[in-house]
C-alpha cells in the first residue's frame, strides 16, 4: 500500500512539474561592461546615472532565473553617440527588445529591436526615460508594465502553459521587475490545487493502511 501511495504521490507532483508554465511579460535589465543584470527594482524606482544603460525584453519565462536578456550589447557610447550631453540633464541609453515570434502573443510579429538615447532630468527614473522615447506605454492596475510603444496591443503578463497556450486566469510574477514597486511576489512552489490533491491522496492512503491493519487484527 505504501508503495502504491508513493507512486500516486509522485504522479501528482510530476503532473504539477509537467504543467509548469511561464509568463509573457516585459522584463527589466540594467547594463554594464559585464553585460546585463536582472533589475532588483522596478523602473519607476530606479534612477539611473548619466551614462547608464537600461534594457527591456519581452519574452516568455518562469522567473528571473529563466528570463531572456535583451539581444543587444549594453553599449552607452554607441547608443548615445549622436546625442550630445546637455547641461541640467542626463542621458540614459535604452535597449528595447520586443523578443521573437515564439514569444509573441497569438502568433503576432513583434516589432524590431531598437535602441534610444533618452535625455531627461537629472533625477528622472528609468520609467520616465522610457516614456520619453517609447510612448505609448501601458500599465495595469498593479503598475506592471504591459506594453512599450504599444506592443503588445492587449494583455498583460499572461501565464503560458508548457504547450505554448495561454491560461486566461493568471498574472505575471512580480519578479518581472517591470512593476513599479519592484516587489518580489513570485511563487515557484506547488500550486494550492496540487497541494490539496496531495493532501487528499495522503488521507485516502492513510485510511487504506488503517483498514488493512484492522483486517490483519
Amino acid at each position: 500500500m505504501l508503495t502504491v501511495l508513493s507512486a500516486v504521490l509522485l504522479a501528482v507532483l510530476g503532473a504539477g512539474e509537467a504543467q509548469a508554465a511561464g509568463y509573457r511579460y516585459w522584463s527589466f535589465w540594467e547594463g554594464s561592461g559585464q553585460g546585463w543584470t536582472y533589475a532588483t527594482q522596478g523602473p519607476a524606482l530606479v534612477r539611473p546615472d548619466d551614462g547608464a544603460v537600461q534594457g527591456f525584453r519581452f519574452a516568455v519565462s518562469e522567473d528571473s532565473q529563466d528570463a531572456a536578456r535583451p539581444r543587444h550589447a549594453p553599449g552607452f557610447a554607441k547608443i548615445c553617440a549622436d546625442t550630445p550631453a546637455e547641461k541640467g540633464s542626463k542621458r540614459v541609453a535604452l535597449v528595447i527588445d520586443p523578443g521573437t515570434a515564439a514569444d509573441a502573443p497569438d502568433g503576432r510579429t513583434p516589432p524590431a529591436l531598437r535602441t534610444a538615447c533618452a535625455v531627461v532630468a537629472p533625477d528622472a527614473s528609468t520609467a520616465e526615460a522610457l516614456a520619453a522615447v517609447a510612448k505609448p506605454l501601458r500599465y495595469d492596475g498593479n503598475a506592471l508594465l504591459c506594453a512599450i510603444s504599444g506592443y503588445p496591443a492587449s494583455g498583460c503578463g499572461e501565464q503560458v502553459s508548457g504547450d505554448g497556450h495561454e491560461r486566461p486566469a493568471a498574472s505575471a510574477p512580480a519578479t518581472s521587475a517591470a512593476s513599479a514597486d519592484g516587489s518580489d511576489g513570485s511563487d515557484s512552489g506547488p500550486s494550492a490545487g496540487m497541494l490539496v490533491g496531495v493532501g487528499a491522496v495522503l488521507v485516502l492512503g492513510s485510511a487504506a493502511v488503517v483498514q488493512a491493519r484492522r483486517r490483519r487484527g
